[in-house]
């Protein structure tokens, strides 16, 4: 066989083997509903243990861990309740504040106002409508897909 022949025969038994390493996932969301049942049930208990006070902020480590496997149909609503989480948490901890007993009220000695309007801020953007709608969109496609409820 000469060389011009050979060429495309090596392409062509090379092509499947090329296509198959450089290929997506078979199942996308495989990866993401293990992380999802490997998270439920800790975070169901993170959020049971919080008396309230603290609102979800107990569940970011949880959440940025869910955000990081998420896959594309479903990322966009884990960074929204990874971002206002994230906000709410660097102002508190900016001021010093403990987010179970921080009383937006009757604030803790020596936080600013500055620090004060941060936190009311943060807080005002995590009990949106876009963050329940996130949390909900997030509950139902882990249902859908992983057969499993995550949130609700």
């Amino acid at each position: 066989m000469t060389r011009a022949r050979l060429l495309p025969l090596a392409l062509a038994a090379l092509l499947p083997l090329l296509v198959a390493g450089c290929g997506e996932d078979p199942d996308p969301f495989a990866s993401y509903c293990e992380v999802v049942r490997e998270e439920k049930d800790g975070l169901a208990r993170t959020l049971d243990q919080d008396d309230g006070s603290s609102g979800l902020l107990p569940a970011l480590p949880v959440f940025e861990r869910l955000e990081e496997a998420a896959p594309d149909d479903i990322a966009d609503d884990w960074s929204v309740i990874v971002q206002r989480l994230t906000s709410l948490a660097d102002a508190l901890e900016a001021a010093g504040a403990d987010p179970a007993t921080y009383d937006p009220v009757d604030p803790p000695e020596g936080i600013t106002t500055e620090q004060q309007e941060a936190i009311e801020l943060a807080a005002g953007s995590v009990g949106t409508e876009a963050v329940r709608e996130a949390l909900t969109n997030v509950d139902q496609q882990s249902l859908d897909v992983c057969k499993t409820r995550l949130l609700l």
